[in-house]
């Protein structure tokens, strides 16, 4: 992806390995290469500054750019000054629960959690999935089935129209672009502006990471 000088008389290399970036340093023969992070006498790390400029950074605009193309449902107010992407399969336990805990930042308008809705877990995902990018209010239709979750939430369309199915199909395929396979596999970013990734229901920490800390 990019070079960089490094000590030693080696090159360094930003790369990608699963989808996080890595140094790559190549022996002054140019015969070894080592993987990993490069620290000075001091314990200093070296690699980070070149890879968030040379991959964190254009991975993370990239990225960014083709979560705001997917096809979501927004959960919070336009004005917030926070957003956060998640996968959301109607069905999913932990994707309830997130949401359910995310209710005081939401709520506060601190934070917008854009749902890319997807059909994996269960025979009736998709055809909930559908019925919700569907419904005429969207947001109220996800707020009203994730209340309802425990007794099974919205109905699943039947027949699901085209243009919705073609969403839907373009949403996991993103996901499986990007590499995961799980709901909800959640995308923010860092005080850097670096997009960072969690998957499953947060933790009580994660979740001030993720959203912010409260009052803030």
């Amino acid at each position: 992806m990019g070079r960089f000088d490094a000590p030693g008389g080696m090159q360094g290399y930003a790369g990608i390995l699963q989808h996080k970036p890595i140094g790559i340093y190549l022996t002054p023969d140019g015969k070894q290469a080592i993987v990993g992070t490069m620290l000075d006498a001091k314990g200093a790390d070296l690699t980070a500054a070149p890879l968030k400029k040379l991959i964190s950074k254009p991975m993370t605009a990239k990225t960014w750019s083709k979560l705001e193309q997917s096809s979501w449902i927004a959960d919070g107010s336009q004005g917030a000054q926070r957003i956060v992407y998640t996968f959301t399969d109607p069905n999913c336990t932990y994707c309830n629960k997130f949401w359910n805990d995310a209710r005081p930042w939401v709520d506060a308008g601190k934070v917008q959690i854009r749902h890319i809705m997807v059909g994996i877990i269960k025979d009736s995902s998709a055809g909930k999935a559908a019925a919700l990018l569907g419904a005429q209010d969207p947001p109220a239709a996800l707020t009203q089935h994730e209340k309802q979750h425990a007794s099974g939430g919205i109905q699943a369309m039947a027949a699901i129209p085209a243009d919705i199915r073609a969403k839907l199909d373009g949403n996991k395929k993103l996901m499986q672009e990007l590499g995961f396979f799980a709901t909800p596999t959640i995308f923010y970013k860092d005080p850097d502006g670096i997009m960072q990734t969690a998957q499953g229901a947060p933790s009580a920490a994660a979740l001030n990471v993720i959203l912010g800390t409260p009052g803030r």
